[in-house]
């Protein structure tokens, strides 16, 4: 259920799980940027910060029920696949707990987007 009864409960899941990504990628960002290998982590780091950014529009667009949330939510499941993919590389828990987070993102936002 929304904050507000105008809100619409039929993304509710997928606005959480791409509250919860969002935190995971800040969270993973920053732990990253302080791994002793940070330079083989660059690309991981960029994609963390895509995959934040996208979720937190995405959230955006569906609290208030926009035309485009569909659309943006196809995306973000792409983007967190990818994101998923890149932390996958990398054998920290921290990386490893970020990708199952993007991995169940991507799966209600393709939920939500068909």
């Amino acid at each position: 259920m929304g904050v507000l009864s105008t809100s619409p409960s039929n993304m509710d899941a997928c606005i959480e799980e791409c509250l919860k990504c969002v935190r995971a990628c800040e969270e993973c960002y920053y732990a990253c940027m302080n791994e002793s290998d940070v330079q083989n982590r660059l690309h991981c780091i960029s994609t963390l910060n895509d995959c934040a950014e996208i979720c937190a529009q995405a959230t955006q667009y569906m609290s208030r029920n926009s035309q485009f949330a569909k659309q943006l939510c196809t995306l973000c499941a792409t983007i967190c696949e990818q994101c998923a993919t890149e932390c996958e590389k990398f054998e920290d828990k921290h990386c490893q707990e970020c990708a199952q987070i993007c991995r169940t993102c991507a799966d209600e936002c393709r939920k939500m987007s068909a």
